[in-house]
């Protein structure tokens, strides 16, 4: 999560807030300790109840405006508003099995994520694998813990989760702050001192949300996906989640993992392809997912989408995002195609998408909202479920490797962040007394309208009766 914040909201603009930070991350990490350690003794002196109960208002007032929503924006408002009301009734409830469903249902995701983790990391062996192993033992480990009674039968799993998402939260706002105190520019991406100074020079956009993705006439950086089962020759043997993610595998035994690219209006494309089509038989696969040098070839950046599609296909789907720095976007390009290596999982299409993105939304976030105070922005993007569901991808990606899908919806959680959309209680009730006035001019226009009709045809009768 630290890096994905340091990208969106600029070194500069958190440099200067280091100390704030630091500060509200220590006591993030201490209000946890406490939590955690208070509810290890089988004496509950949280405030289970009341917390549940504003749990159950989070989620519906959620699941209320969340038909509001846009595209992705609005699936995530449902989930959002599902998860928290579930949990609050389980807590409501006030019996045993409550607290033990929701135990297991941590449980389950700690585990999952741990013992995917410690697999993907296991078989492409990328650079510090061996660190991300040791996360998932202690996401595995974390598991255990929840699925145990001991020490309250139960009765602690939310203090518990309460207290490690303020000692994580915490830590990493710690982390945050200990790598901006001193940087000048974002390790990140990939940047030099003019285009920090030029991208600072800049004033912050007059508009700060938007109602939609940007028109198929507006300027905007686009970024195209070919999935896997869309770019595949033949039809597909279907394999649920693997075709959407990782690759697609058709009757004759072909395997397709589909191709991701980035085109701005400037004119820079990245789009990159190994020069000699890989051997991806199923056979062979398993060996080219390691991240290793043995692994690299040559490969070939495309000129642009035109001279692609046309050689190929169209892209299958298409994100679109108006907030993006151009000059950032073309200093990464520069460096970044002076080397043309590929590697599967290492150094592939969507791997070098995902960075292009990156160095075009670093500091967009802080422009946009930069003219408010610091602790608003910063809640403001800590609190949109975008952010954490780009850290979950971003994430993913990093351990297994980055692929066409997961680019995908990285992209979208990103341009929800780039692109506000309306999302709050204001913007809703905006938006909902401004769609009352115009149904209530509608209806005045059909009732005009239908008082009017009769006379219209009236006339006509009366004439031919004459």
């Amino acid at each position: 999560m630290v890096q994905l914040v340091m990208i969106l909201l600029g070194v500069d603009y958190l440099r200067n807030r280091w100390r704030g930070l630091m500060i509200a991350g220590w006591l993030g990490v201490l209000a946890g300790l406490i939590v955690f350690i208070d509810a290890l003794d089988n004496a509950i002196y949280f405030p289970l109840h009341p917390f549940a109960f504003l749990l159950l208002v989070e989620g519906l007032a959620t699941l209320t405006v969340a038909h509001t929503g846009i595209g992705g924006q609005r699936t995530l408002r449902y989930v959002k508003g599902g998860a928290f009301s579930l949990a609050a009734l389980l807590i409501l409830s006030g019996h045993h099995h409550g607290h033990f469903i929701l135990s297991m249902i941590f449980g389950i995701l700690f585990l999952t994520d741990g013992l995917l983790q410690i697999a993907s990391a296991s078989v492409v062996r990328y650079k510090n694998w061996k660190f991300v192993v040791a996360g998932g033992v202690i996401e595995v480990m974390l598991a255990i813990f929840f699925f145990q009674p001991y020490p309250t039968h139960y009765v602690g799993t939310v203090p518990y989760c309460l207290g490690l998402g303020l000692i994580f939260g915490g830590w990493n706002m710690v982390m945050l702050a200990m790598r901006v105190k001193k940087l000048e520019v974002n390790p990140a991406v990939l940047g030099n001192t003019a285009a920090e100074e030029a991208s600072s020079a800049e004033t912050a956009p007059l508009v700060t949300e938007w109602d939609g993705p940007p028109a198929a006439d507006e300027p905007a950086l686009t970024i195209h996906v070919w999935t896997p089962v869309g770019s595949s020759k033949s039809a597909v043997v279907p394999h649920p989640v693997i075709d959407r993610y990782i690759a697609a595998v058709d009757k004759n035994g072909v395997i397709s993992t589909g191709h991701a690219a980035l085109e701005s209006p400037e004119g820079v494309y990245i789009s990159l392809y190994p020069a000699v089509d890989i051997d991806r038989s199923p056979d062979q696969f398993t060996r080219l997912l390691r991240a290793t040098a043995d692994n690299n070839v040559e490969g070939q950046f495309q000129p642009d989408y035109v001279t692609e599609s046309e050689k190929w296909c169209p892209s299958t789907m298409q994100v679109r995002i108006r907030n993006y720095d151009a000059e950032r976007l073309k200093r990464f390009w520069e460096i970044y195609r002076e080397d043309n290596t590929y590697n599967l999982t290492h150094r592939n299409c969507s791997s070098s998408v995902a960075r292009g993105l990156e160095a075009a939304l670093e500091g967009v976030v802080g422009k946009i909202w930069g003219q408010r105070g610091h602790w608003w922005v910063l809640s403001k993007i800590l609190t949109t479920p975008e952010l954490w569901v780009a850290v979950q991808i971003r994430k993913r990606a990093k351990t297994m490797a980055w692929t066409p899908g997961l680019t995908l919806d990285y992209a979208r959680a990103l341009s929800m962040l780039a692109d506000p959309r309306p999302a709050g209680w204001i913007a809703t009730i905006r938006r909902a007394l401004k769609k009352m006035f115009s149904l209530r001019k509608q209806w005045r226009d059909e009732k005009a309208q239908g008082t009017t009709a009769p006379t219209a045809s009236h006339e006509p009768s009366n004439d031919k009766g004459k």
